[in-house]
């Protein structure tokens, strides 16, 4: 502890005071930070590290926290996957856009394949006007340019771009002119049965880490020479000086900047512009060698998205003998990444959810014939069977997940304080602990249900005599039936109706034996509720 920063560590600090619990923003300045700092004192107890600062203040840090890696932003060439042609020897990454849709695993898998090789194909998009925009919209957002929300890709009588011609297309990457630069690409195919024109994709990280093990003085001179991007027509005029290759305070590569159509004039000495046309020359030849370029055909509802500040992408020439039509879009990695993160996150949250019902879950529940997780799969299963919404048999899932955790979140207690006559609440501790993921549809009812007990014993006859004994025992512990204002008051609380209907579900949920699906079958369910 004496070694580390202490203006570092309080800055860490993870607690209510001075992060806000729903995104994590620091809720002071470093400057209010008192002069001379110091840690008063430390213990470790369960993993966690507890801190005393100077000035009065606690901290308690997670297991595991300070030997957490940082992994980066991820957008250079560290952690990447750099490539050749042949390394898709096997096919390339692609999924089906029906598959993408409906399982988060699939969308997380091809949005990860964008992040790391730089690139996927998504089959069976519907070949419709328009539909590349829904692509877009499925991870992020729409990058709206001069070429307006999405373009065509066709033979133009009067093109602005070599792109709407039948031409060749060198490998290159799109809009240097700008900055910041449309950091994704979405291509669309609506028909292609022209002669010709397939696609080609060209690693530009690769071809850059090539120029260094070969060149490094060319590779040096590319990364520092500031190169006048430029693009004017009728209505825009746009510029951007930026290298060809961008490589970030440590050296590594982030950014290839590659359109030979759009480069202007560069100014300097004799030598520095000889020394950049060298290089430029040198790298040039790099991205034309046969075996960096991947090529392939995209047919009618094959939807390409990749990375443009990495890939070069080209096109071979066409006849006229048939019709070649793409819509084409930008859209940006930081929400393509943002999707991907928010996706591992709630995979992680999932799978932790489904060790408590393989693990703390196969324990005994409050003395009935079934098990924990026996007991909350059977009123999902009831739930699902009614006919409920998504949100409330997520709710009749997750109901009793409280019985695993104290009131700070630590420790299972599988009920035993509850059977031993004290009250865990755990429908509290249950709903704070899942508003981490849900939203209130999903925690209110799971927070109502002990509640919803209570009230239906007080006005609903007969209700009462049907609880099993371990459910009436812990009816009184719980503080027992209504009294006429209490129940005039939970009726009219929100969530109410829908933890009556779980309580229901609840109170049929222990049937020794009862054949139903296990957790795997709602994790689509519930990580389609997820925030």
């Amino acid at each position: 502890m004496t070694e580390l920063p202490p203006y570092w560590l309080r800055d860490n600090c993870p607690c209510a005071e001075c992060r806000d619990p729903r995104n994590g923003q620091k809720l002071f300045r470093i400057d209010e930070l008192p002069e001379g700092l110091t840690v008063a004192a430390s213990t470790e107890a369960g993993g966690h590290l507890e801190v005393l600062w100077s000035d009065g203040h606690r901290s308690r840090y997670e297991p595991g926290w300070l030997d957490e890696a940082d992994a980066g932003d991820g957008r250079t060439e560290e952690g990447k996957r750099l490539w050749a042609a042949g390394d898709f020897a096997r096919g390339i990454p692609e999924a089906q856009w029906e598959a993408y849709l409906a399982d988060p695993a699939e969308r997380a898998a091809v949005l990860a394949a964008v992040r790391r090789s730089g690139f996927a194909v998504l089959r069976g998009v519907p070949a419709v006007e328009g539909q590349v925009l829904r692509v877009a919209e499925s991870f992020g957002y729409v990058r709206v340019t001069n070429y307006g929300e999405l373009f065509d890709v066709r033979v133009e009588p009067d093109p602005n771009n070599l792109a709407f011609t039948s031409v060749a297309i060198a490998p290159h990457t799109d809009n240097p002119y700008r900055d910041p630069v449309p950091t994704l690409q979405l291509l669309h195919c609506l028909e292609n049965s022209a002669t010709g024109g397939d696609s080609g994709l060209v690693d530009g990280f690769k071809a850059a880490a090539v120029l260094r093990a070969e060149s490094p003085a060319d590779f040096e001179t590319l990364s520092r020479t500031p190169v006048p991007f430029v693009f004017r027509d009728r209505r825009t005029e746009l510029r951007a000086d930026r290298p060809l290759i961008d490589v970030d305070p440590l050296g590594r590569i982030r950014e290839v900047r590659f359109n030979n159509r759009s480069i202007g004039t560069l100014r300097g000495s004799d030598d520095q512009v000889s020394a950049f046309y060298a290089a430029y020359r040198r790298f040039a030849a790099i991205t034309l060698r046969p075996e960096l370029r991947l090529t392939f055909r995209l047919g009618p509802g094959d939807c390409l998205i990749f990375d443009n500040t990495r890939l070069l992408h080209a096109r071979t020439a066409f006849r006229q003998d048939g019709h070649r039509h793409l819509q084409g879009c930008y859209a940006d990695l930081d929400s393509l990444s943002s999707t991907l993160a928010v996706l591992h996150r709630r995979a992680a949250a999932l799978d932790g959810i489904a060790g408590l019902f393989a693990g703390e879950g196969a324990g005994e529940y409050l003395g009935e014939e079934v098990t924990m997780a026996e007991h909350m799969l059977q009123a999902a299963a009831a739930a699902e069977a009614a006919g409920a919404p998504d949100h409330l048999v997520a709710a009749a899932l997750l109901h009793d997940v409280g019985h695993f955790f104290d009131e700070h979140g630590q420790g299972a207690l599988h009920g035993r304080d509850l059977m031993r006559g004290q009250d865990s609440r755990h429908s509290d501790s249950g709903a704070d602990r899942l508003a981490r993921w849900f939203g209130p549809e999903v925690t209110e009812p799971v927070r109502l249900h002990v509640a919803a007990k209570r009230y239906l014993c007080a006005v609903e006859p007969g209700y009462r005599e049907r609880l099993s004994a371990a459910s009436e025992y812990t009816l009184t512990v719980q503080g027992g039936p209504m009294d006429g204002r209490e129940a005039k008051e939970f009726a009219e609380l929100p969530g109410a109706v829908d933890a009556v209907a779980l309580r229901r579900w609840d109170e049929q949920a222990k049937v020794a034996g009862a054949p139903v699906p296990g957790f795997d079958h709602y994790r689509t369910l519930l990580a389609s509720l997820m925030r």
